[in-house]
């Protein structure tokens, strides 16, 4: 499905967009968490080709490439998987919002991928949100 940038307000249009995680369901429960306030953060491997950059805006995409809101980057930093605080994962709204479950989420993530190791670099993200785009209901 290609992005239909008609449904885009004309100010983001020449933002890039992504959709969180590694497959449809989770980048909409992801979305959903962005759009409701509850998700500010986020990591990605280093070597990501998409990288952010401070101050840049991006489109979220549910799991239906469908653009849900736009997120400013406020803060990037480089931090081992083993150094992530309870802060961080709290500011990622994921689960219970604590440690082990950021820890164990994340991990099992990773694993997925084939690139997990407890030393392994993260770019940890900070983000806040700019715009909903289409609301979300967080049970759906």
């Amino acid at each position: 499905m290609t992005l239909d940038m008609t449904t885009i307000p004309e100010r983001y249009r020449d933002c890039r967009s992504f959709s969180f995680g590694d497959g449809p369901r989770l980048a909409t429960e992801l979305a959903a968490l962005v759009v409701n306030g509850r998700k500010t953060a986020t990591v990605s491997t280093p070597d990501e080709p998409d990288a952010s950059t401070v101050g840049e805006y991006w489109i979220v995409l549910d799991g239906e490439k469908r653009p849900v809101c736009v997120i400013e980057t406020l803060e990037l930093m480089l931090r081992r998987f083993d150094e992530v605080d309870a802060q961080f994962a709290f500011e990622e709204g994921e689960g219970d919002r604590s440690l082990s479950y950021w820890r164990e989420a994340h991990e099992t993530y990773f694993r997925r991928l084939g690139v997990f190791s407890p030393d392994m670099t993260l770019l940890c993200e900070r983000f806040r949100l700019v715009e909903v785009l289409a609301p979300m209901d967080l049970n759906a």
